[in-house]
């Protein structure tokens, strides 16, 4: 295969399992597996697309547009403290309202996980960067193999392909790459523990 066409096939991976892409699957998997009924489902998924996915994508929409970011999916690693900024403020408010509305634990959980998450990226991101595509891809995988086992590791096969991806478009190194999956799943891990669901 040629390299151009290896790099549109990376880029095209990269695209697809983006990050907000990855997260809307979640909360639409995680809301329908843990609501008593399909209006509750609904209103989680509204509810946390509402505070944790639709403010970040537009900022970030708003501001590639502006051209202060190099892309909807930036890979300058200093333009992507803003964003990991909004998405903690965004992850704070999220959490709170859930936890007053009384959302299912499995959902609290995710939010816990998401907002540490976004605290240690930030940290990592003063000094190196690390694959957030992976990342998701990775802390989603994770999720699911806790919730359904078996069934759920499938969705593991996307971590190799996402991986190449990211490595052949030439956005990360393999290192990074595999940081961002280890860091991912690690924290998952630990959240869902806390929250009493290993």
């Amino acid at each position: 295969m040629q390299i151009e066409t290896r790099k549109q096939i990376a880029n095209l991976t990269s695209n697809i399992l983006n990050p907000f892409s990855v997260s809307l699957i979640i909360i639409l998997l995680l809301s329908f597996e843990s609501a008593s009924s399909i209006v509750d489902a609904l209103k989680w998924s509204l509810i946390l697309i509402a505070v944790g996915i639709l403010p970040v994508f537009l900022v970030v929409v708003y501001l590639a547009r502006r051209g202060r970011l190099d892309g909807i999916f930036t890979n300058v690693r200093k333009q992507r403290t803003k964003i990991y900024l909004l998405a903690g403020v965004c992850a704070v408010v999220g959490g709170v309202i859930i936890t007053y509305l009384g959302a299912p634990l499995v959902l609290r959980a995710t939010f816990v996980a998401g907002l540490s998450a976004i605290v240690v990226f930030m940290c990592v991101n003063l000094l190196w960067k690390i694959s957030l595509h992976i990342a998701f891809v990775a802390a989603s995988a994770t999720i699911l193999v806790i919730l359904y086992g078996l069934i759920g590791a499938i969705s593991v096969a996307f971590l190799p392909l996402i991986a190449w991806a990211r490595i052949e478009s030439g956005h990360h190194s393999p290192a990074q790459v595999a940081a961002g999956a280890t860091l991912a799943a690690a924290i998952v891990v630990v959240a869902f523990y806390l929250f009493g669901l290993i």
